[in-house]
């Protein structure tokens, strides 16, 4: 798999699921990995347990000065940013439109959509002037699709795809990779909240057929070699059985 070495990647919602599976396995492979959650007992913990290539800072990613200092203090760490990766997201309140709370409604739209935007604005200028970097967000069928009592969630998941083909227009030519991942049903807490509300056919879902964290952890790092490439501005999805294959997911 891609040989990472020498590469700083900054990851959104790092302290736990596809987080935590995709900063264990960027360090492995021999990258930097920098921890940005608003847990900070858990990113520090996982930074511990990674070892001297992990930087663990609290960030809440809806909040634009957080996500500039945490690029600020991993490039003071670690001297570039070469990958970030936007997978910080929440599926809660669950709930149907004509009940949603308006704030927390609004919340989610703020960490799930101006949390994408504000990782992109916080690294661009350092990626465009080294001409080079990755950019992937995580994504979501729901992006695509309206599921009952998910209104918060689809519609950030929306704007966030929507955002990924806008940074790619504006940086391609600048050598820039930006392009997003659809992981499917993953066996996360997220998942297990999806299963408690009792609401729409995703909660009626089998655990078993979710797929595990290092699925889409082992994407993320396929994602940032050239045989990605194809997808460039687009959305990669775990769904399609070529694209495992290509991974090498069984």
């Amino acid at each position: 798999m891609q040989d990472m070495s020498g590469k700083t990647v900054l990851i959104t919602g790092a302290s736990r699921g596809i987080g935590a599976a995709t900063a264990e396995l960027f360090a492995q492979h021999g990258a930097n990995v920098v921890l940005l959650a608003r847990s900070d007992a858990e990113i520090g913990a996982l930074a511990q347990k990674i070892g001297e290539k992990a930087l663990a800072i609290k960030c809440d990613v809806a909040r634009y000065d957080d996500m500039t200092g945490a690029a600020s203090m991993a490039l003071a760490k670690f001297g570039s940013i070469d990958v970030l990766i936007n997978n910080a997201g929440v599926i809660e309140p669950i709930s149907h439109l004509a009940t949603a709370d308006p704030v927390a409604w609004a919340k989610a739209i703020e960490i799930n959509l101006t949390g994408v935007f504000n990782g992109m604005r916080a690294v661009l200028g350092h990626m465009r002037n080294a001409r080079q970097g990755t950019i992937i967000t995580v994504s979501s069928g729901a992006a695509h699709n309206p599921i009952e009592a998910w209104s918060h969630y689809c519609s950030s998941k929306a704007g966030a795809a929507m955002l990924t083909r806008c940074a790619h227009l504006e940086n391609a030519a600048r050598g820039l990779r930006v392009m997003g991942l659809s992981p499917g049903t993953v066996a996360t807490q997220m998942q297990r909240s999806i299963k408690t509300s009792g609401i729409n056919p995703v909660s009626q879902l089998d655990w078993d057929v979710h797929v595990p964290a290092d699925w889409p952890a082992k994407a993320l790092l396929w994602m940032c070699s050239g045989q990605a490439d194809g997808w460039l501005g687009e959305e990669i999805s775990l769904r399609d059985e070529e694209i495992r294959a290509q991974i090498g997911l069984t």
